[in-house]
């Protein structure tokens, strides 16, 4: 079953497992704004709780932005949640500020002992852009800085902790070709140096909502991009008009080398119909979420899919359905 909130739209969204329990993170924002391209100006973070990933408990608002100047005072977006090895939580997020007029991400760090309830460390901020290889904000070649989205595993080769997020590499003159995923390391949760991205193939203009992750000895990384976003050399090597949708990398390691995986997007349509996807390890198997975008007449919809089987070819390839 689907999770909708009958006064707010639903959109990007990550989960967290304690024991039997999973718990799902969502941004959401009022239908009273009208038009649902408002919302993500007017984002907060909803919590909610299910033992069968059908029937939701929903929490409500469990994080927003900060008030007063701060590097999230005005959008906190998409993120992870992991758990230390003490049991505290971390939700790792995205914020954007007033002063920047929303055209700067950068990453903050929370810390909760029940999942719910959220205190930023310090000033909140884990995570700023620095250095030549990542592309700072550039009015009139894109629209934003990218650094946002992260998802934090822990390091299959050490005892810390990798994190992924959405960015952008400079020096690529189309700009489609910009798109990258980032990579920064943690040994603690706390202090984290940024690395040089793990995957800037040229195909996209923004890879987002990254999920990193590992199955049968192989690693996947899912992304999510629009039509629009294919770079030249991407849309005439792939057969077919572009879609929107989620899509993935694979790898043998964490950090790389990253290809796209060969075919159509893993879910992908024009116009997009889901969005921002996650794929779940769970007992029966891996199952597939993202959320709804526009319905049959073209209207947004704005709430989260139930489950979609998910099957692996012998040569590692990820399908939707049997």
């Amino acid at each position: 079953m689907a999770l909708a909130l009958e006064e707010q739209w639903i959109w990007d969204f990550w989960l967290a497992r304690d024991g039997a329990e999973w718990h799902v993170f969502y941004l959401k924002a009022d239908k009273a704004l009208g038009d649902p391209e408002l919302r993500h100006r007017h984002a907060t973070i909803g919590h909610a709780k299910t033992s069968d990933l059908r029937r939701w408990d929903d929490l409500g608002t469990c994080f927003g932005p900060v008030t007063g100047p701060a590097f999230d005072d005005w959008t906190v977006w998409t993120g992870s949640v992991i758990r230390d090895p003490v049991g505290f939580w971390h939700l790792f997020y995205t914020g954007t500020s007033h002063a920047d007029r929303g055209m700067k991400q950068r990453i903050g760090h929370a810390t909760s002992a029940d999942l719910h309830n959220w205190a930023r460390v310090g000033d909140g901020l884990a995570l700023d852009l620095s250095g030549e290889t990542y592309e700072d904000y550039l009015p009139g070649h894109w629209h934003d800085r990218a650094m946002r989205d992260p998802c934090v595993i822990r390091d299959p080769d050490s005892t810390g902790y990798l994190m992924f997020f959405t960015a952008r590499v400079a020096g690529r003159d189309e700009p489609n070709a910009g798109g990258a995923i980032g990579l920064a390391r943690s040994g603690n949760l706390y202090d984290w140096t940024l690395e040089e991205p793990v995957f800037a193939g040229g195909a996209f203009g923004q890879m987002e909502v990254p999920q990193v992750f590992e199955h049968q000895g192989r690693w996947y990384c899912l992304f999510s991009a629009n039509a629009r976003d294919y770079s030249e050399a991407y849309a005439q090597g792939v057969a077919g008009d572009p879609v929107s949708g989620t899509h993935y990398l694979m790898a043998a390691h964490p950090l790389g080398p990253w290809r796209v995986a060969p075919g159509r997007f893993l879910d992908g349509a024009d116009p997009c119909r889901r969005y921002a996807g996650k794929i779940l390890a769970t007992e029966k198997g891996l199952t597939f979420m993202a959320f709804r975008c526009l319905d049959a007449k073209g209207r947004f919809v704005g709430a989260l899919t139930g489950q979609m089987k998910v099957t692996v070819t012998e040569e590692g390839l990820l399908r939707l359905g049997r």
